[in-house]
């Protein structure tokens, strides 16, 4: 009898951690502004056949050491019990999934949680660093997009995306290493100026359109009033009477204030994307299921059920409509999983992102492309940072207010080594530990202090600066 020899997959040989940096405009939101500067950790694997695969995910220090940590679980490994090497790391910090204890790696992040001194950094993050550069080796070696091995496989053609908007601040005000305004009416010139009005935001929304192709679009609250921002998106509205709107102002406004601008309002929204949080004893699950019965207004979160236990206690609550299950903080296959069970409970999938490179692009494209079901457009950062710097060859192109899902093995993107040098160069003259969003606003607003019940720049606040 002929006895098959087994076959193998290639094997990891080097595993390369990378902490870069890429330019940042002064955008605002509930916990300041954003530094000049923005900080990702990436992850290159070296496998046996000669090809590389990548992955992105936050930056920071503690994911930082703990991606540097699980270098020795990763090389010698097989690229198809891929698996087996994620468990591995998982085991190495006492846990299946879950968190893991470090500093702080974003101030702003912290100040969201209310937690000054330390947060709990997901273990998932580090998890998926590895998983995709993994997956991205795993679906070069078969020959098939990384898509195909997530879930049930890929589901579509075209993962629609979202325009981004942010309140602008001045950047001329303060001494710090902001890219210099430019003139222009398009997205590139436009991006780098202050916009702190219902116009300028319905500005942005115009040349994000003519650049991106854009029909859906959500604008970062947490910075004017409630009233004011919902104004911003009436003023969007009125240029574009079938664009799909959404406001996040991170828990921001009180239980009544949402309900009540949310009455006047909400025809204007798709969607509410954290329009309140906790208060007054109750958590902001709850909180959040007020709203919805009170104002019918669809809700989405990245706060209120950012984990599967979250979810449940979410789902139970009727709080939520739509998680934003980013995949750098659910892993790819349990953004995934979580789409799966999104379409089979009748609710609509979708993520969030933060600022990210164009190697995350393709991360959210893949996720995206196997998720089964309704999903929204997606966040991405990559309009604020796309044309100005890249780590791939020839990174994904948004066109039509979409990304066309790569048909290429694993991601679909190759790593430009002399982009990422030169990230990584940055990173070393401006590298930190953690993002403090309260640097910048100071500039704006001297006394300037985080309350999370409060937007950024309340009218009392502006009379301060005054």
């Amino acid at each position: 009898m002929h006895v098959l020899e087994p076959s193998s997959s290639p094997t990891i040989t080097a595993m390369r951690v990378i902490p870069v940096a890429g330019r940042d405009s002064m955008l605002l939101n509930l916990c300041g502004a954003h530094a000049p500067f923005f900080i990702r950790n990436l992850v290159l694997l070296h496998a046996s056949d000669g090809r590389t695969g990548i992955g992105e995910v936050p930056g920071g220090d503690g994911i930082l050491q703990a991606l540097q940590n699980a270098v020795p679980l990763v090389v010698g490994t097989e690229v198809a019990r891929y698996q087996r090497t994620l468990n591995a790391i998982r085991a190495s910090h006492g846990a299946h999934s879950g968190t893991m204890q470090h500093q702080v790696s974003s101030a702003a992040e912290a100040a969201m949680l209310r937690q000054p001194h330390e947060i709990n950094l997901r273990l998932d993050n580090v998890i998926t660093a590895v998983e995709a550069a993994l997956l991205d080796l795993l679906g070069q070696h078969l020959g098939v997009p990384v898509c195909e091995l997530l879930g049930s496989g890929r589901q579509r053609d075209r993962v629609p995306m979202l325009a981004y908007l942010f309140y602008i601040g001045d950047s001329m005000r303060t001494d710090l290493d902001y890219l210099p305004p430019r003139g222009g009416d398009d997205w590139y010139g436009m991006r780098l100026r202050a916009a702190m009005d219902a116009e300028a935001i319905a500005d942005l929304a115009d040349a994000a359109a003519q650049r991106y192709g854009f029909r859906d679009f959500k604008l970062k609250g947490g910075v004017r009033s409630a009233r004011e921002e919902l104004e911003a998106i009436a003023a969007l509205k009125r240029r574009r009477p079938a664009a799909n709107c959404t406001v996040d102002p991170n828990g921001a406004w009180s239980l009544p204030e949402s309900i009540a601008v949310c009455k006047e309002y909400g025809h204007l929204l798709a969607y509410a994307e954290d329009p309140c949080g906790p208060e007054q004893g109750y958590s902001g699950r709850e909180v959040m299921a007020e709203f919805k019965r009170a104002t019918g207004v669809r809700t989405a979160t990245n706060m209120v059920a950012t984990d599967w236990r979250q979810m449940g206690h979410s789902h139970l609550l009727g709080a939520v409509d739509i998680p934003l299950a980013d995949p750098h903080f659910w892993t790819m296959q349990g953004s995934v999983r979580l789409a799966q069970l999104c379409h089979d409970w009748g609710m609509t999938w979708g993520s969030h992102s933060n600022n990210h490179f164009d190697v995350s692009l393709a991360m959210f494209t893949h996720a995206a492309a196997a998720a089964p079901g309704a999903i929204t457009a997606i966040d991405t950062h990559w309009i604020w940072q796309e044309g100005l710097e890249r780590l791939t060859r020839e990174p994904l192109q948004i066109v039509g207010g979409a990304v066309a899902v790569p048909d290429r093995p694993g991601l679909g993107i190759e790593p430009d080594m002399a982009q990422i040098e030169a990230a990584h160069a940055l990173y070393r003259k401006v590298g930190q530990g953690a993002r403090d969003d309260a640097l910048a606003m100071r500039y704006l607003v001297s006394d300037w202090r985080y309350d999370p019940k409060r937007p950024s720049l309340s009218a009392r606040a502006l009379l301060v600066r005054a």
